[in-house]
């Protein structure tokens, strides 16, 4: 049994529940490495990442390279003497980093690989109408999630789940996938499993304004999954077009209604309290939205100030 002394990488909020479990189970965290601070929002402030505010709230030691080829950097990283480097929601990392640590390198990835490498598994699993997903440890090597296996943990996808949700039960299964993980390496007992490609492969592409734009002519079913699987971030949008306005609009949560009817496809419906898109195979019956400029409110929110005609559609 190697006692390990361990550097963890990673950035958004989905790390630090990794990394909080991880120092509650008592292991020896030497370093931390996360994003480098960079201007958000209309202010252009400065701000942090999650796994910072996390590492300066614990008083654990910090880097923040902009190049992690930098030499400074590596020297830095080498003073540290870790044994094993843990990876959660971080950067590819180049050969001289996942190769320093004696016992090597492993990422988690949320998903059930190989299926949905890449940068959004969480919500690819939902818009692609999974009905599982997961967690997996893998070594990293030269390549992005297609490292040796060394386990996964599974948990069943609820109809109406949106990202967010799912995100905070995958951070949640995580955790234990890591620990367990760590364990299994500290006692010499890490068995891996070689990753094997095969055409039906699912790909968890980056995320981008146009596929997160919906297309009214998809069926009722794959426009639901999309609007849970981009919420709440970065959430599904679509024009609202009425008479001479045009919104830009965002939709955060939306129920499918399948029906029968002769009606045109993409027509806007309004009443006093409900607002629902015609889709082909019947109606997306919108809950909570977001015109620009405007918080984000529910539907009887919004139409308490804002009518639609009968000529009202989106595209």
């Amino acid at each position: 049994m190697e006692k390990l002394r361990i550097v963890f990488m990673g950035t958004p909020e989905f790390a630090v529940g990794i990394l909080d479990t991880i120092i509650k189970n008592n292991y020896d965290v030497v370093g931390i490495v996360t994003a480098a601070d960079k201007p958000a929002g209309r202010g252009q402030k400065i701000k942090y990442s999650a796994v910072k505010d996390y590492a300066l709230e614990n008083n654990l030691t910090l880097l923040q390279p902009t190049n992690l080829k930098d030499e400074s950097f590596l020297a830095e990283l080498k003073r540290l003497n870790a044994n094993l480097q843990v990876v959660v929601a971080f950067r590819m990392l180049p050969e001289v980093i996942w190769k320093m640590p004696k016992l090597g390198t492993f990422n988690l990835h949320a998903s059930l690989l190989p299926n949905y490498r890449g940068a959004a598994p969480i919500n690819w699993a939902i818009i692609n109408g999974e009905l599982k997903t997961g967690v997996t440890t893998f070594y990293i090597d030269e390549k992005i999630d297609t490292g040796a296996m060394i386990l996964s943990k599974e948990i069943e996808i609820t109809q109406n789940e949106n990202a967010g949700e799912l995100h905070d039960r995958l951070m949640n299964l995580g955790s234990k996938a890591v620990v367990k993980t760590l364990n299994l390496i500290e006692n010499g007992k890490a068995s891996t499993t070689i990753q094997k490609d095969n055409p039906e492969i699912k790909t968890a592409y980056k995320l981008n304004k146009e596929n997160c734009k919906i297309d009214w002519n998809k069926s009722g079913k794959e426009i639901h999954n999309l609007i849970r699987g981009l919420s709440p971030y970065p959430c599904a949008w679509c024009f609202f077009v009425d008479k001479d306005n045009e919104w830009n609009v965002k939709i955060y949560d939306a129920n499918f209604i399948e029906e029968a009817h002769d009606l045109e496809t993409g027509l806007l419906l309004s009443s006093k309290k409900e607002l629902k898109v015609v889709v082909k195979d019947g109606f997306i019956l919108l809950n909570e939205l977001q015109f620009p400029g405007k918080k984000k409110m529910t539907t009887t929110e919004l139409l308490n100030g804002l009518q639609f005609s009968a000529l009202a559609q989106v595209k």
